[in-house]
């Protein structure tokens, strides 16, 4: 018996077919729409929201190695290292850059530790900071989300996340087991926070410490507080650590700091940053300037002296630093050679590796 053959569609179909499945897409969209409000759903390349905005760190360097120019709005970011390797610093130049181009910020200081003289030499308006220094974790976290939601803040930094405590073990005894308390707190906040701070824009920094595993034999031991739910919402985590001192003759003046992007959404990751931070002024901006203008060869670097063109910068470091302090000018039309050449960070300049344990700022030999 012969098989029947399948009658073949024809080309003349396929157009009927496709506007009535169009329609019963545009027809199910404008339900969602109805239902849940504007900006619902809607095709990729109509979302203008989708595009990433961001607010610079205070260095250079960073910017370019996080690849949007800053810190990403509307996303979490982590900060986190070993004491007194800056991630504070770090945070109060994001909070000035935010205020330098109009923004309100709040710093949510559970640590008890901020310095408002320190942070206003960092050019933080401390009049208009807001500051809270809440006494448990679960009211720091409240704060945090109901800032959020006002959606009038552009940035809010947490310092620290070992810093929050939860209630149950503030009203406990010394001693009480309260394993997990921190992680399950973290992990409930981070649920509620990750859609409101995307809808509002923005920008919300959890600051770290490192502890160590016990019992590892092999790999890296470090591990961060406050259990995994951070490391899977934030959509940027950086590494920041001290790597060498910079000396001026005998005295320690700054330290030389490395921040290596471990996690990066929103651009490509594990890109490093290298930049000083002076004692009392903080994050150098004229030696990021000059380093990147060095490493990308806007500046020769002939022995000892610096020169952009035919302009003298310097001999040694710490004097080629501070001519392009004293000449701003000169230094933002460096700057702005540095942002041509490193577009969406693109073409990173390759930084050493670590090496000594100083760094010596000072004038060196010919």
């Amino acid at each position: 018996m012969a098989r029947k053959s399948t009658p073949k569609k024809t080309n003349e179909e396929s157009p009927v077919v496709d506007q009535a499945r169009q329609a019963v897409l545009d027809k199910a969209l404008g339900d969602i729409i109805k239902r849940y409000g504007e900006g619902a759903i809607m095709r990729m390349g109509e979302a203008h929201h989708l595009n990433v905005e961001a607010i610079p760190t205070g260095s250079l360097s960073v910017d370019i190695a996080l690849g949007v120019g800053g810190i990403p709005r509307g996303r979490i970011c982590e900060i986190y290292g070993p004491e007194s390797s800056g991630k504070t610093t770090l945070c109060l130049h994001i909070v000035a850059e935010s205020q330098k181009s109009g923004g309100t910020a709040a710093y949510i200081d559970m640590e008890h530790a901020l310095d408002p003289a320190y942070a206003a030499r960092l050019g933080v308006n401390v009049d208009s900071l807001l500051v809270s220094q809440p006494d448990t974790g679960e009211q720091a976290l409240e704060i945090a989300e109901t800032l959020v939601r006002s959606g009038a803040i552009d940035v809010v930094v947490v310092d620290s996340v070992a810093a929050l405590v939860p209630r149950s073990e503030i009203e406990g005894d010394m001693g009480d087991a309260t394993m997990g308390m921190q992680a399950r707190l973290m992990s409930q906040a981070l649920r509620k926070l990750s859609g409101v701070i995307k809808q509002t824009n923005t920008a919300v920094i959890f600051t770290n410490q490192l502890r160590q595993k016990i019992g590892v034999m092999f790999g890296n031991p470090e591990t961060t507080t406050g259990g995994m739910a951070l490391k899977f919402y934030a959509s940027v985590r950086m590494d920041i650590r001290r790597i060498q001192s910079i000396k001026m003759g005998a005295e320690v003046i700054g330290n030389r700091v490395r921040v290596r992007v471990v996690k990066n959404k929103v651009a490509p990751p594990f890109r490093t940053a290298e930049f000083d931070i002076m004692y009392n002024e903080g994050i150098s901006k004229a030696g990021d300037i000059l380093d990147l203008g060095t490493q990308l060869e806007i500046i020769a670097k002939r022995g000892a002296f610096y020169s952009f063109g035919d302009i003298r910068l310097g001999q040694g470091r710490e004097n080629a630093k501070e001519f392009l302090r004293q000449n701003t000018d000169l230094a933002d039309e460096i700057e702005l050679s540095i942002r041509q050449q490193t577009v969406n960070g693109n073409l990173l300049p390759t930084f050493t590796e670590e090496g000594d344990d100083e760094y010596s700022g000072g004038e060196e030999e010919v």
